[in-house]
């Protein structure tokens, strides 16, 4: 159950202080900062003052970023041209494309030929998204944004005529048990005539807000997978500066939406992850083992021999497409980045279209505030993107991951006359029709799938990964990992789906409990440990758990991610 502050709620509000600004951001990632950098681009240029903040729930900008990855650098060409004479850290274009299909013991290699466009990368580069919004968030500061990172956006503010006024920050140095501490501080109201929602997948005020606005009316159902990282440094002579790899098959079976991604970074550094799909069906299994197992196979396990992990993490990504793409705009605000689901998952892309689409809510912003308008809808941002490259990209991967939920052969073939064939324009648009939680099948019906146990060197155990991540939350708060029902995980989750809850989060916060006797079962949630990738909150079969903000500044601490 959700704990909460026991006082009188109008005295509690009545005792934040607030502040004013034209347009308030919450989420310092690629999407919120790029909004932040083109109003003040308009604002200078056009010499209309515009005040702009950016809310950021890390302990430091970039330090809960994380991605792959590889960047298309179209949009961020478009935000700021001048990009490599501002030393942005995007310093290892792609030198080289390779394609796998994985089996138990061998390969299949793709010829770069073959590949559809979608899968090729030339012209990008292999980057640390967290370091590129690390610079992006120097050059919004440059510019005259304001940037308060350690605060979480905790509540959506309303007008009497229910627009969004804005958002209240968190307040700190609340105890366990709901009652302020010693150290308490109030949260603070930020007010906004606009406010943009850039908290990325699965965002928590963005799904209120999606709720309460009736957002998704006419759209599919979000889909989601979970991405699962590590960076490793790699000997020298292993280590080939741009090389891409991406690989489908194993260890997954052909029927689970996966694969993996490999990429040399700079300094003899690589990147290597693994991408679930959330809407797989047996509740057996596992996705962080999933990703140790990958490293195994003996056509990957080579690059690691001799190398040392340096980081880990994991974050959901949402996957959904075109399709699931609600409408983005209310009174008073917008939706932008991965909170609106901007992610082309056929390119394993989404910082390109998070910056555009970032870019574009910004210019319709900017028209508004200077028409002295406010709290209004942005109307002018869905017309944008209706008329954008952003759309144009995204319709023609739309029907990919419906393919691709047919099953890995099938899905492949079909994918590639999609792609070659109609160049992404067939005149038809496949749908989802099940959300991520309705998937799972009785714990009676799945083959129960035996992971190996890690060997510290190459393989590796959740605790020893979390370490890495540098997650850490002030331990007398009121855990965030809230229940709906605390009855719900061993009468119906441990009942029928074996508690699929201790195996899809990938950081060991779900621990099914028992006396000496295997008696007593009992949901232990080690909310310390949280990434805050918001997997638990949408692959809950029963939605029981909600994923709430904690107290602004913890979680992981990402570095080279």
């Amino acid at each position: 159950m959700v704990i909460g502050i026991e006082r009188d709620e109008e005295q509690a509000v009545s005792e934040r202080e607030s502040m004013e600004y034209d347009v308030v951001i919450v989420g310092a990632g690629p999407a919120g900062l790029a909004a932040a950098i083109r109003l003040k681009q308009l604002s200078a240029a056009q010499g209309h003052e515009v005040s702009v903040c950016v809310i950021e729930k890390g302990s430091e900008v970039g330090a809960h970023i994380l991605s792959g990855a590889v960047m298309d650098p179209r949009a961020i060409n478009e935000l700021l041209p001048n990009w490599q004479e501002l030393g942005a850290p995007l310093n290892a274009p792609v030198s080289e494309d390779r394609f796998m299909i994985l089996t138990e013991k061998s390969s299949y290699r793709i010829p770069t030929f073959m590949l559809p466009k979608c899968f090729q990368n030339h012209g990008n580069y292999v980057i640390s998204l967290g370091n590129v919004v690390r610079w992006l968030g120097q050059q919004a500061e440059a510019a005259g944004v304001e940037i308060f990172p350690g605060f979480a956006a905790a509540e959506v503010l309303y007008n009497e005529d229910g627009s969004v006024k804005g958002v209240a920050t968190g307040d700190m140095g609340i105890g366990k048990d709901g009652q302020p501490t010693d150290a308490h501080q109030q949260g603070m109201e930020l007010h906004a005539k606009y406010t943009f929602f850039a908290e990325g997948c699965r965002g928590h005020l963005g799904k209120q807000l999606q709720e309460k606005f009736n957002l998704r009316e006419g759209v599919d159902p979000q889909l989601y997978g979970i991405g699962l990282k590590e960076l490793w440094e790699i000997k020298p002579e292993k280590h080939q500066m741009g090389l891409v790899v991406h690989t489908a098959g194993w260890p997954l079976d052909s029927s689970t939406y996966g694969g993996s991604f490999l990429y040399h970074m700079e300094n003899n550094l690589v990147a290597v992850g693994y991408v679930v799909g959330l809407a797989y069906t047996n509740p057996h299994l596992s996705p962080y083992e999933e990703f140790q197992r990958y490293k195994t196979h003996p056509d990957i396990r080579g690059f690691f021999e001799g190398g040392k992990r340096i980081s880990y993490g994991a974050r959901a990504i949402s996957a959904g497409g075109l399709q699931s793409v609600p409408k983005l705009i209310f009174p008073g605000g917008c939706l932008i980045g991965d909170d609106a689901g901007f992610l082309n998952a056929s390119r394993i892309k989404g910082s390109h279209c998070a910056i555009k689409s970032g870019m574009m809510a910004a210019e319709s912003a900017f028209d508004a505030l200077k028409a002295s308008r406010g709290s209004d809808e942005l109307a002018s941002y869905p017309e944008a993107f209706r008329s954008s490259w952003l759309y144009d990209e995204l319709h023609r991967a739309r029907n990919f991951k419906p393919w691709m939920a047919k099953g890995l052969y099938t899905g492949t073939l079909m994918v590639g006359i999609d792609q070659v064939v109609f160049g992404g324009k067939a005149p038809w648009t496949l749908h989802h029709h099940h959300a991520d939680h309705e998937t799972l099948v009785r714990k009676t019906e799945a083959q129960p799938i035996q992971y190996p146990k890690p060997d510290g060197t190459l393989t590796f155990d959740r605790l020893s990964s979390v370490f890495l991540s540098g997650t850490n939350h002030e331990e007398n708060q009121p855990a965030h990992l809230t229940l709906k029902d605390a009855s719900v995980p061993v009468n119906v989750n441990l009942e029928l789906y074996d508690a699929p809850e201790q195996r899809f989060c990938p950081a060991g916060v779900y621990e099914i409990m028992r006396d000496d006797d295997g008696s007593n079962p009992r949901l232990q949630i080690n909310a310390q440990n949280c990434v805050h990738c918001k997997t638990c909150d949408i692959k809950d079969a029963t939605q029981n758990i909600v994923w709430v903000t904690p107290e602004g500044g913890g979680g992981p601490n990402y570095s080279n991610m």
